[in-house]
């Protein structure tokens, strides 16, 4: 029989870079007692980002934001920069990068290749609390 559930997580960044999120969505996935199934995972934010990438390697996360610094410059005129020069830039970097993921659950956890992991992407030059939709539905 299928069941679904929605949570919301609260997540704290620090900044703009990269906050794990598996095992924040595994430990739900195993309070909702689901085997086999899909997971949504939603950013209820315009200036963050959800992404799959690489856990083992700092520097693949490090290169990754210079390159998202370099293609979307904050020196830049930006008709929009009501909460400052990193406003518009966030929303630009949210828009190539996106805001959700559907992840596969198998074994009652995420099933990700051996160096993947989900990251929400901070594009805010200071901390933010970040909320996180999840919706799960499976058995």
């Amino acid at each position: 029989m299928l069941r679904q559930l929605n949570q919301e997580l609260t997540i704290t960044t620090q900044g703009p870079g990269f906050t794990r999120l598996g095992a924040a969505i595994n430990r739900v996935i195993a309070e909702a007692a689901l085997q086999q199934g899909l997971c949504v995972a939603l950013a209820l934010h315009t200036s963050c980002s959800l992404t799959i990438n690489e856990n083992a390697d700092p520097r693949v996360l490090a290169d990754l934001e210079a390159y998202l610094r370099d293609l979307v410059p904050r020196t830049r005129p930006y008709q929009h920069d009501d909460e400052g020069p990193d406003d518009m830039p966030a929303h630009i970097r949210t828009a190539l990068t996106g805001v959700s993921l559907i992840l596969p659950i198998n074994g009652g956890r995420l099933q990700l290749g051996t160096w993947q992991e989900v990251y929400l992407w901070e594009h805010r030059d200071t901390p933010h609390r970040r909320h996180i939709a999840l919706h799960l539905i499976g058995s």
